[in-house]
């Protein structure tokens, strides 16, 4: 495993045993990536690279609009998505593949939550990404369609 950091976020990289294989962009709320990582690896998923990216403002970095809290004393959410996406597409995702053997041969984005909103998101907004996994997604946010 490869880390470093841009603006505060920590990127985790996983390598493929073999070059050229598929790369993946996880959002995480905490550090989970090599835990993930390894359970796909463990279970006998088609080779491929995981990038994590962690340390995220979760109610910032995920959300493409503001909406008001929507729990007593909760936080508000803040549109960062559009901003989080560029950094990513960017800085990110140049530095982790500069990390990688070869050539990604094809490039995903996964996320859970509020990461599977900006997933979902993501690939309306670039073509930077040709999968998308989106779990658990957060459908109920107000303004999809």
């Amino acid at each position: 495993m490869n880390s470093f950091s841009v603006e505060q976020k920590r990127v985790d990289v996983f390598e493929s045993a073999v070059p050229n294989k598929p790369v993946i962009y996880l959002n995480t709320y905490g550090r989970e990536g090599e835990q993930i990582f390894q359970y796909l690896t463990d279970i006998g998923c088609q080779d491929f690279s995981l990038v994590a990216v962690s340390k995220l403002e979760w109610n910032h970095d995920m959300v493409p609009w503001d909406i008001p809290p929507i729990f007593k004393n909760g936080a508000s959410y803040t549109s960062g998505a559009d901003e989080y996406l560029h950094l990513l597409i960017n800085q990110i995702i140049p530095k982790a593949e500069n990390l990688l053997q070869g050539t990604p041969a094809w490039r995903g984005i996964a996320g859970y939550s509020l990461a599977g909103l900006f997933a979902l998101y993501s690939i309306y907004q670039t073509d930077s990404f040709s999968r998308v996994a989106s779990v658990s997604v957060t459908l109920w946010f107000p303004g999809i369609k």
